[in-house]
């Protein structure tokens, strides 16, 4: 089997790169205001009621609408996955693995298209964009040689016994429901739904209500792979109306969920309650955000971190779960640190993300600015306002990084996550002290450390309790297997997304014994 290789990004510094995205983005530009039906059982359904998406960067601009699922289009696609799953659950393994690396072509072969609907739809810019669908590609092309793996990983791992034929295979689970966020709305989407779907589940795929136009794009790529009727089954629609729904539904196994606390603890409470007729135990795979830390020791480069702080906390106008919010800094570097910090910031330029030399866009929608905007506000009470904190909601949902100094660690803008490009800073008289204080918040996501002290690396890898830590480099970027992506606590169930023991998430040992 061919080793996975991560897929390269894009470099636009090369003007030949620039021009083909410029190509892809033309074309996908003349494309926008379309209709597009759901997709159940292998068949379009037009509901006559639309979710309609808009540029956030330009908020009157319809990129297109989808047709909205309900409650009987939900039990529509239930009744199309269950026959799905009868002849799914039994294709072999490797014609599983291979519609995933047909898909993994397709995107590759139009990478600059699919990043180009993204910088339309999410108000990625050309870099963040590339970024995720090269993360899809790889997701494709890691799951599938990881779906291979386990096929031949369970009678390995058995102890002989003399008188016994001894088997243990991985079988799936059943029917799920794959509820992913818009902030990464092809590489989440594509990853959550085929790591399900390699390993001989089918599912009902609700994409988020921001982003649904590129997760069709998705089904399109997996359809031209090969993909069977009613594997995947695309139902949009509101949460209000069918989220509580699906997960409720005795006929559903499993919930992969990437999203809000809020959101996730009572899809979590709603799945642990059994229904009449409903014959196991819902799983429940959950990835909920996150409150991100990074901790800064004395005697570290000052103009480094500064660097890494604002790559950390700005990229896609910090709407990432990874995305440091809070920066905890040794006193004896404190105040340089946030001059410089605050320096870079002001150099960032805000807006449409189809000009070239905006850094970066603009927050999703209009409920997502109010929230930005209003942490902005406690945050000029519960600190010192050194950089940013300007608004303008005219033409997109424009929000200016901001950095905020001199927080209380108990403070709500040490503690709640904003999902917004707003970073708080806090000082520490000691390593130990910061790394307390980076702990004191309910989610353990990502984190890291900049320091040269070796002892106080192995303190950290200790003590700091967090999904993903890392050391002397910023705290987003997770690279699919190289570092399994998930949190502790609040974060989430610690899913591992990338990793080799995710797939074991939508599998069931079953141990096989025949007396010889």
């Amino acid at each position: 089997m061919i080793p996975y290789r991560p897929e390269p990004l894009t470099d636009f510094s090369v003007s030949q790169n620039r021009e083909s995205f410029a190509i892809a983005l033309a074309h996908v530009q003349a494309q926008v205001g379309k209709t597009y039906p759901l997709i159940i059982g292998g068949e379009t359904v037009d509901t006559g009621r639309y979710l309609e998406s808009y540029n956030p960067s330009a908020k009157t601009e319809l990129i297109g609408r989808v047709a909205k699922a309900g409650k009987p289009e939900i039990e529509q696609a239930l009744c199309a996955a269950q026959r799905a799953f009868a002849s799914w659950s039994e294709t072999p393994v490797v014609d599983r693995a291979a519609l995933l690396f047909k898909t993994a072509a397709i995107l590759r072969r139009r990478k600059h298209e699919f990043s180009a609907w993204m910088l339309l739809e999410s108000g990625k810019s050309r870099a963040e964009a590339d970024a995720d669908t090269a993360e899809a590609i790889d997701f494709l092309e890691y799951y599938g040689r990881q779906m291979l793996d386990l096929s031949q990983r369970g009678d390995a791992a058995l102890t002989p016994f003399p008188g016994e034929d001894n088997h243990m295979e991985y079988i799936p689970l059943g029917v799920g429901a794959i509820i992913p966020p818009w902030n990464f709305p092809l590489a989440i989407v594509t990853g959550m739904t085929v790591s399900a779907v390699v390993a001989g589940n089918t599912v009902l795929l609700k994409p988020a209500s921001q982003t649904p136009i590129i997760a069709y794009k998705m089904m399109e790529a997996l359809m031209e792979a090969g993909l069977p009727a009613g594997v995947v089954n695309f139902v949009p629609g509101d949460p209000e109306e069918i989220g509580d729904f699906m997960v409720e539904h005795p006929d559903i196994r499993f919930i992969s969920f990437t999203g809000s606390k809020h959101v996730g603890l009572r899809m979590n409470e709603l799945a642990a309650k059994r229904i009449p007729g409903q014959r196991w135990i819902k799983r429940f795979v959950a990835e909920m955000g996150g409150k991100d830390a990074i901790v800064v020791d004395e005697g570290f480069d000052i103009d480094l971190a500064a660097r890494i702080i604002v790559q950390s906390a700005f990229g896609f106008s910090g709407q990432k779960c990874s995305a440091c919010s809070r920066v905890i800094a040794h006193a004896s570097l404190y105040d340089p640190l946030i001059e410089r910090v605050a320096a870079l910031t002001r150099e960032l330029k805000v807006g449409d993300v189809r000009d070239e030399a905006h850094f970066t866009g603009p927050v999703i929608d209009e409920k997502a600015f109010a929230k930005v905007t209003s942490y902005i506000d406690i945050g000029k009470q519960e600190g010192r306002l050194v950089a940013g904190g300007e608004a303008s909601q005219e033409r997109g949902y424009f929000v200016q990084p901001t950095v905020f100094a001199d927080v209380a660690p108990t403070a709500r803008l040490m503690q709640e996550e904003i999902f917004g490009p707003v970073v708080a800073f806090a000082k520490a008289s000691s390593f130990e002290e910061a790394i307390a204080m980076a702990n004191q918040t309910e989610f353990g996501l990502t984190g890291s450390v900049l320091t040269r002290d070796r002892e106080h690396i192995a303190y950290a890898r200790r003590k700091f309790h967090v999904g993903n830590l890392y050391f002397n480099r910023k705290c987003t970027g997770a690279v699919v297997g190289v570092h399994p992506f998930g949190g502790f606590q609040m974060s989430g169930t610690d899913s591992k997304a990338g990793g080799p023991d995710y797939l074991l998430l939508f599998t069931q040992p079953k141990a096989i014994s025949e007396l010889l």
